[in-house]
């Protein structure tokens, strides 16, 4: 049987695309080994400049252009307007066969988030935290404290101190651990890739 090695999609917001490669090298000092390198050769940068990032019809058609097969594993970082574009993708994937294995979502306020897969939510603060909450909370979960600037959350995400939420031991409750944000989307690509 084939093996086929998971992808990662990033879906930035409408920004500066450097602040997409200062997101990146956040991201590459925080991690190691295999994951060190393929962060720093192996990701898909989906959309390009041709459309907006919230077009999620462009980002399948990219997807289905750019991937050899639909057995390619997938997961997707997004940030922003970007996380509207990221799970209609997701979900336009599946429906053609493809595997989603998650999808971490960086600030995607008022975003419904829902599917048969993995999903994360990262906030800039605890207030966003909250009311993300509210169009589904997702799984284990970030938020920046002290609370920092939207951008700051992409730009910066190795820097960025918060708290990881994930459930207390035995499943009862809620954890709260220390961590950046870089270093908490480092973790669940460790899980998932």
């Amino acid at each position: 049987m084939e093996q086929y090695s998971c992808q990662i999609i990033i879906c930035p917001g409408i920004h500066n695309p450097e602040f997409t490669q200062e997101f990146l090298q956040g991201l590459q000092r925080c991690a190691t080994g295999n994951l060190a390198n393929k962060l720093n050769q192996d990701v898909l940068i989906l959309p390009n400049q041709d459309y907006p990032s919230y077009c999620a019809i462009h980002i399948l058609a990219d997807l289905q252009h750019y991937l050899n097969s639909k057995k390619t594993p997938i997961i997707f970082i997004a940030f922003s307007a970007g996380v509207v574009g990221a799970i209609g993708a997701a979900w336009g994937w599946q429906i053609l066969g493809g595997a989603v294995t998650g999808l971490i979502a960086l600030d995607g306020w008022g975003v419904p988030l829902s599917g048969n897969f993995p999903i994360h939510r990262l906030s800039h603060d605890e207030f966003t935290h909250w009311s993300c909450a509210l169009f589904g909370r997702g799984e284990e979960s970030f938020y920046g404290d002290p609370a920092v600037d939207h951008l700051d959350l992409w730009r910066k995400a190795d820097v960025c101190q918060g708290w990881w939420i994930h459930p207390a031991q035995g499943g009862v409750g809620e954890k709260r651990t220390p961590i950046t944000a870089a270093e908490f989307i480092i973790k669940l690509l460790q899980r998932y890739l």
